[in-house]
């Protein structure tokens, strides 16, 4: 019997895996070690981008994949900024950690022949380009490189495993979806039979992410990787074009050209986040609208996801914060609510926008009788437009909070303050647009009390009255919402004076009454002055963070009690609240058509 376990025990220990043996006592040795990570040469290739790259560089910094199965193509000419320098910096400092670095800069000229300024594409900078990109995919080949992805120096590749999930994919050639502050992406859905972009029913779901996948497409560009284990690969070639190219002279036409001559398809991924990156500019645009639109994508990025911090090789200096010209710029922020306030201070200050924070009044920690200690009363009659229900705790607290800042506006005399809330988005080239709007309304000496910069318009039915002389300015209608707005010391005393607390109903229904334009005149006959002179930028220069029914969507003021019951909560389907809806598309005879517009607008538009 013992023999028989001794045998069985043996033979267990041949089939259960475990540390392999040797036949005699003093060989031992491990099991087989997992493979290497595959080799990658990342080309980059910047132009003036000395605004991106410190954030840009940080994305590759961050990418989880091994430094030392990495080789950094680098590649910078045509500057009139620091770009060289700031890449000289960059790369001293990490070149010990990656497989190989190879550095090519070329300090002049700083500028093309025939361009008319550094947003220009001519045929020269196209041929430019190409060359220097077939130069890079030439180095991967020569270096028996597995992959070569292509990133532009102002994309945020904000998913740090970008590179092993395009690896998985198993495409020759693969991009990740870019997204943007509108509807462009780094993909085409369709082509038109000479080269050029086709809409398609097609693209804007996927760009959505309503349809999530790996799709086949005829276009992609900007980050993209390329599989060179492929042998279809080896046909793939950004110059010189193809002998049957008959296309635009324009590098990503001519490469799409190129893997359609080689038979190979192109696919986007858009199964999750991977990053984002700005609208490209008209040719006619300068070198700041192209750093304050990608400053705009970073603080699109802020919105879900936390900030792009800078590349730790790369010393930046802190911005300068000011005040935008107004007397004070106040930011309302709930003490809870740190991470909205943390969110803003860092959009604000990547903007350089100096702040005062104003801890709002949390009405859910008033009770009855603190609010009636204050002297506060409902205004009689008033019910909410939607639900009928009286005011909220969370209402309540939202006056309250603007309600302070007038107070303070008139105890230390400012004359011109900025007001805004913490759960707000900007609009690309915000600061300078709304400089540029108050420097004109004190030009031409406009007498006003209040300027919405975000608000949702109520009235639709026909257009608002322009302001003449004055760019982008519109006599405000009744409105919703008060997300930000310009207040003028005269403005303050008027709402003051009407003594608001003694009749209170929403801040954003108060304020229309001030100007006359509340559509419920019961509302307006309890306030006898009704003359603040309102107006409302035209576009709207922020939007709410999120909308009634978006994932991450809070309302303080929705979602709390009625004011004088603690008992009746106010939580109803917020799919149904209208109020917090985003702003309906306006019918072609109620749009502000007749508005002065800016070239900034022109510059803002989405060019897709």
């Amino acid at each position: 019997m013992l023999r028989f376990n001794l045998l069985l025990s043996t033979a267990l220990s041949l089939l259960i895996p475990g540390p392999a043996r040797g036949y005699f006592p003093e060989e031992r040795w491990s099991p087989e070690s997992p493979l290497l990570a595959p080799r990658v040469l990342i080309a980059l290739i910047c132009r003036n981008s000395a605004h991106s790259l410190p954030y840009f560089l940080g994305t590759i910094d961050r990418l989880n994949f091994p430094k030392d199965r990495i080789a950094i193509w680098v590649a910078t000419d045509h500057n009139s900024d620091n770009t060289t320098a700031i890449l000289r910096e960059w790369l001293i400092k990490v070149q010990s950690l990656y497989h190989y670095v190879e550095w090519r800069p070329q300090e002049d000229p700083q500028a093309y022949e025939d361009e008319t300024g550094p947003k220009h594409w001519t045929n020269l900078r196209y041929e430019h380009v190409m060359k220097l990109r077939q130069a890079a995919l030439d180095a991967s080949r020569e270096m028996w490189a597995d992959y070569f992805l292509v990133v532009d120096c102002d994309n945020l590749l904000t998913n740090p495993d970008v590179l092993w999930k395009l690896i998985t994919e198993n495409k020759t050639v693969v991009a990740p979806m870019l997204e943007s502050r509108a509807a462009y992406s780094n993909f085409w859905c369709g082509m038109t039979t000479q080269g050029y972009y086709k809409r398609t029913p097609a693209y804007m779901p996927i760009r959505k992410q309503e349809r999530q996948g790996c799709f086949a497409v005829p276009m992609v560009h900007s980050t993209f990787l390329i599989d060179l284990r492929k042998e279809a690969s080896r046909e793939l070639a950004f110059y010189p074009p193809h002998p049957d190219y008959t296309w635009a002279f324009d590098d990503i036409i001519v490469f799409a050209f190129s893997a359609r001559m080689a038979d190979v398809q192109m696919f986007l991924c858009n199964r999750e986040s991977y990053g984002f990156f700005p609208v490209p500019l008209r040719s006619h645009s300068t070198l700041q609208d192209e750093a304050d639109s990608f400053l705009h994508t970073q603080l699109e990025v802020m919105v879900r996801h936390p900030p792009v911090e800078t590349s730790q090789f790369i010393s930046v200096a802190p911005k300068p914060l000011d005040n935008m010209g107004f007397d004070e710029v106040f930011m309302i922020n709930l003490k809870r609510r740190k991470d909205r306030r943390d969110r803003m201070l860092q959009t604000l200050g990547e903007q350089g926008i100096a702040c005062k924070i104003v801890s709002a009044v949390d009405g859910k920690a008033l009770n009855v009788s603190q609010i009636q200690g204050m002297g506060i009363h409902m205004l009689p009659g008033y019910s909410d437009p939607y639900h009928g229900r009286p005011l909220t705790k969370g209402e309540l607290g939202c006056f309250l909070s603007h309600y302070n800042i007038w107070k303070e506006i008139v105890d230390r005399g400012l004359k011109t303050s900025l007001v805004i809330e913490d759960d707000l988005r900007f609009e690309v080239f915000f600061k300078r647009r709304l400089q540029n709007l108050m420097y004109e309304v004190e030009k031409e000496k406009l007498d006003w009390d209040l300027i919405y910069i975000g608000r949702k318009r109520m009235q639709v039915e026909h257009p608002e009255k322009s302001v003449p002389k004055i760019h982008n300015l519109v006599e405000a209608d009744y409105s919703y919402w008060t997300l930000g707005y310009a207040m003028s010391l005269q403005g303050a005393r008027k709402l003051l004076a009407a003594e608001p607390l003694t009749r209170m109903l929403p801040v954003d229904e108060f304020l229309p009454v001030m100007y006359n334009k509340h559509p419920v005149s019961d509302y307006m006959e309890q306030f006898e002055k009704r003359d603040l002179k309102a107006f409302s930028a035209e576009p709207l220069l922020v939007f709410p963070t999120h909308y009634t029914g978006d994932a991450g969507y809070i309302s303080d003021t929705e979602t709390s009690t009625i004011w004088d019951n603690e008992k009746m909560r106010t939580d109803w389907d917020r799919a149904r609240s209208q109020k917090t809806q985003e702003q309906a598309e306006l019918s072609t005879e109620a749009q502000n058509s007749d508005v002065l517009q800016s070239d900034l607008d022109s510059t803002a538009r989405d060019e897709l």
